[in-house]
């Protein structure tokens, strides 16, 4: 290999023969001799450490940069692993949030105050306040970024952890969202009280079992064995649990948002006054006391103090397997 310098040196004993005697050529031929050897010695030497240099730091960094690429590739596959369950879990809540809210639509709940109770406050379509006096809200109605657009304007654009990190805050957002819905249905007394069982007096006016003159009746009557769980339409606080005139054993629970519910002629109650219960959890169990002629439930849903028809929300959480 020729060195850059070796020409110039090379010249430059050329043309310093040309000028000298022939005992003086022959020791400038050796010491030229000599300055090439060591020319060629000093630049093998700097090639070797400029050409072999990288090979070794790349050697040696070598398990290093495989280490921590194997690490990465790791904690992506974990992040992935743990936004997985997430997103179907969040997929299961939003179908079953979005069926309740088209069977809501479809029919809405008769009764004195019902629908203003049921329907959250929202602001309206012309970007008008809504009123309430919650946390303050608003901005431009804008379509939400895509993650990879959102990770694009960050330094790391190119680093797969932006992307990642936006699905998260994205996902973590939905959620929160959706929690505050899913609270709200879980309130909702939509709930069928008991399993199975059938209908028996449906709500308004009657003849009356006892004094067989017309009469209202303010809840509907389930029919079912005595024993029989009864369950909660929705979540809630006990408000009440005891003997109750014309309804024996009963329990109330507040719903939040004006909703109580309330089952009467309980064999056996199985809750205390101020006890959280969840959907569907047993309150008491299916008797005949009271006013009652045989063992059944008798259920009313109250909105803001007022009865109103039980099978308009019954309907909104009925399945085919309900009686």
């Amino acid at each position: 290999m020729k060195l850059p310098w070796s020409g110039a040196a090379e010249d430059l004993t050329k043309g310093d023969i040309r000028f000298v005697t022939h005992g003086a050529a022959r020791r400038t031929a050796i010491v030229s001799a000599c300055a090439a050897a060591a020319l060629a010695l000093g630049g093998g030497v700097a090639i070797g450490h400029f050409t072999a240099s990288p090979g070794v730091a790349a050697a040696a960094a070598g398990p290093n940069q495989h280490h921590y690429v194997v690490g990465e590739i790791g904690r992506m596959d974990a992040s992935i692993a743990l936004l997985d369950p997430r997103i179907a879990r969040l997929s299961a809540q939003l179908a079953e949030l979005r069926q309740f809210d088209q069977r809501l639509r479809a029919q809405p709940p008769r009764g004195a105050g019902a629908t203003p109770a049921a329907a959250p406050a929202h602001s309206g379509d012309d970007g008008e306040a809504s009123g309430n006096d919650g946390d303050g809200e608003g901005g431009p109605a804008l379509a939400p970024r895509r993650c990879m657009e959102a990770s694009a304007a960050r330094a790391n654009a190119r680093s797969v952890n932006g992307e990642l990190d936006c699905m998260s805050a994205t996902l973590s957002a939905l959620e929160q969202a959706t929690a505050e819905h899913e609270v709200a249905w879980s309130a909702f007394p939509g709930r069928r009280p008991l399993q199975g069982g059938r209908n028996g007096s449906p709500y308004g006016n009657r003849i009356d079992p006892f004094t067989h003159h017309l009469s209202f009746h303010p809840g509907m009557d389930l029919v079912a064995p005595t024993g029989t769980p009864i369950l909660a339409a929705a979540g809630g606080r006990v408000i009440f649990a005891g003997p109750k005139a014309g309804y024996g054993n009963a329990v109330e629970i507040d719903h939040g948002n004006g909703f109580v519910t309330r089952y009467g002629h309980a064999s056996k109650i199985d809750v205390e006054v101020g006890q959280i219960v969840l959907p569907r959890e047993h309150i008491a169990d299916v008797g005949s006391t009271g006013r009652s002629t045989g063992p059944h439930l008798h259920f009313e849903v109250l909105v803001g103090g007022q009865p109103v028809n039980p099978a308009d929300y019954l309907a909104l959480f009925a399945t085919p397997t309900d009686g």
